[in-house]
């Protein structure tokens, strides 16, 4: 099982949504320039991850400039083919992207997508039959 972890930067670029193979796998790429503690502007890091199959629309929510948080997995698979050398690949598979600073909408903290009820959706169960 891959192991969770998460980083925080500016989104600096996003990729469409590509299609492989017969079966209809999906895949999105996305780079974030961090920005979380310890990261040193004169040296910025730059990470490219990616989305795959329903996760490919988390990033319809967000444009180039952003501020997120993102939850990934990372994983990696080794790749031989014959008369090669053996190769691999590693991959930062995110499943949770989150907003950031002012951006963050008018609650505050982080505005959730892909795990939390969408805001239209958080209010449905809403008692607006207060004693005040």
């Amino acid at each position: 099982m891959a192991k969770s972890f998460e980083v925080q930067g500016i989104i600096h670029s996003i990729e469409e949504t590509k299609t492989f193979g017969n079966n209809g796998f999906t895949k999105r790429e996305f780079v974030v320039k961090l920005s979380g503690e310890g990261e040193n502007a004169d040296y910025p890091n730059y990470v490219a991850l990616e989305l795959i199959k329903d996760k490919c629309a988390l990033m319809d929510q967000y444009q180039i400039g952003d501020e997120v948080n993102v939850h990934f997995n990372l994983g990696g698979r080794l790749w031989n083919a014959p008369g090669k050398p053996e190769k691999c690949f590693t991959s930062l598979q995110a499943w949770r992207v989150e907003r950031l600073g002012a951006s963050a909408g008018q609650f505050g903290g982080g505005q959730q997508f892909g795990s939390a009820p969408a805001p239209s959706q958080a209010f449905d169960n809403f008692d607006d039959d207060v004693p005040f």
